[in-house]
């Protein structure tokens, strides 16, 4: 077979152009600061998620709700994920000021649920779903906006099973949160059982973090998601 220089390339028809919006050009400079400066790096870990959603039945909210009380308690034990990293400082913050990605016609949008740690299921899912209707509506301040010390991105409810989630900067850490499946899993007695499998993927910056960290985060964790049942109406 021959190639011949006068050989008609393949049609291109233009369908469409876009010009990004002010949003979209904002997200894509964040993005393009956060893989300039940080140093991602991302662990997985899939997490028994029954006591989970039996929580969240339990007390009529959703799982994320559930999922951001256990989240506080590990951030509480793990500080050094509670924090920004600006400046060559590692600032460590009080308040878990936890952002919760929304998905909006022109991309994520990230409003912050104040001092999680300091606040009740009850309103934490009550801050959650006024945050989410206010970014869903375009009806929020860019006060929503600001404040954050961590970020949890949630693309469970799209089918999604895993992905790398890249971090908010000047955030350290970003939690991934995917679909819970029933996956079988090994009983005491030999046999096998089906239960509801969380995924989880925690993206963090290596300057500041290293992996053994970031494992006993995820350890952590997963151990308040699978005692969450007990602690549901705290």
């Amino acid at each position: 077979m021959t190639v011949s220089d006068a050989a008609t390339p393949a049609p291109r028809t233009v369908r469409e152009e876009r010009t990004p919006s002010p949003m979209r050009k904002t997200i894509a400079t964040r993005l393009q600061e956060s893989y300039r400066e940080a140093v991602h790096v991302t662990v997985h870990r899939e997490v028994d998620a029954e006591a989970l959603v039996s929580a969240a039945d339990a007390a009529d909210v959703s799982i994320t709700d559930v999922l951001l009380r256990a989240l506080s308690d590990a951030l509480a034990a793990h500080p050094a994920f509670n924090a920004t990293f600006e400046d060559g400082v590692h600032r460590l913050d009080e308040e878990h000021n936890v952002g919760v990605a929304v998905a909006v016609d022109d991309g994520l949008v990230a409003p912050v649920i104040a001092d999680v740690g300091g606040t009740s299921l009850a309103e934490v899912a009550a801050e959650r779903r006024r945050l989410t209707e206010a970014v869903q509506s375009g009806d929020y301040a860019m006060a929503d906006l600001r404040g954050g010390t961590f970020t949890v991105s949630n693309l469970g409810p799209l089918g999604v099973d895993s992905f790398t989630p890249i971090i908010n900067p000047p955030q350290i850490a970003i939690l991934g949160v995917n679909r819970v499946r029933e996956r079988a899993r090994p009983t005491e007695d030999e046999d096998v059982t089906f239960r509801p499998t969380l995924p989880l993927d925690l993206s963090f910056d290596h300057r500041v973090v290293d992996g053994a960290d970031a494992a006993r985060f995820l350890g952590t964790l997963a151990e308040g998601i699978e005692t969450a049942e007990a602690s549901a109406v705290d």
